[in-house]
């Protein structure tokens, strides 16, 4: 029950801040989708600087602001909102971490990082799915797609101490940052593991031309 109130919390927030940043940015708000946007072609590299520089910079001041206003009780119970792969928890003989595999998570945010980008980048920078569903209606199913991508990523594993998938390097940094601590443990995941998903799905789009795509009727 956790898991599915997170995850929907999730995509309802991911929609409401593709729709407040689209007038601005285009909906910019993840290092990911603008690392993918560069590699297709879609923005230059000036940019793409500029956007995951400003997404980070956002990032650690959305975690001090959250840092100012709960109690110490909630910043160490949910590590502002951080991305973790262990946690460490007393046991019989001692503290224990518990989490996930390095690799494992890796994998999962390969998998849901590709995933995720074959939704949003597919769909919100496609003219034809805008127009025929609307920009609401695509940022809508891509808020889904992000939900389903959390539960997934947290019920399958199932391993107490693992968050889920990131799929948000910026939102990963910023509590970081702040907290640290256990959240620096494998911190690099939630970068590599995106970056190699971007990498895949600009490699995708050079074998399957989103043209290609569009003369299917």
């Amino acid at each position: 029950m956790p898991n599915l109130i997170l995850s929907t919390l999730a995509a309802i927030t991911l929609t409401i801040l593709l729709l407040a940043t689209f007038p601005i940015s285009g909906g910019h708000i993840n290092p990911i989708i603008t690392f993918a946007a560069f590699l297709t072609g879609l923005i230059s590299l000036s940019k793409a600087f500029i956007y995951i520089l400003a997404q980070c910079v956002g990032a650690i001041l959305g975690a001090l602001a959250l840092k100012a206003v709960v109690n110490s009780e909630i910043e160490k119970t949910f590590s502002l909102g951080g991305c973790t792969l262990t946690v460490v928890a007393p046991g019989p003989h001692g503290p224990t971490v518990t989490g996930l595999e390095t690799s494992q998570a890796l994998w999962l945010e390969i998998f849901c990082g590709f995933v995720l980008l074959f939704a949003s980048v597919g769909m919100a920078f496609d003219h034809r799915q805008a127009k025929g569903i609307g920009q609401v209606g695509v940022f809508i199913i891509v808020g889904i797609v992000l939900g389903l991508l959390v539960f997934v990523s947290t019920t399958v594993t199932a391993t107490k101490g693992y968050a889920g998938a990131g799929l948000n390097p910026a939102r990963c940094l910023g509590p970081a940052i702040v907290r640290g601590g256990h959240l620096w443990n494998g911190h690099w995941v939630f970068w590599v593991g995106p970056a190699i998903a971007c990498m895949a799905f600009a490699v995708y789009t050079m074998i399957i031309p989103r043209h290609h795509a569009h003369t299917i009727e």
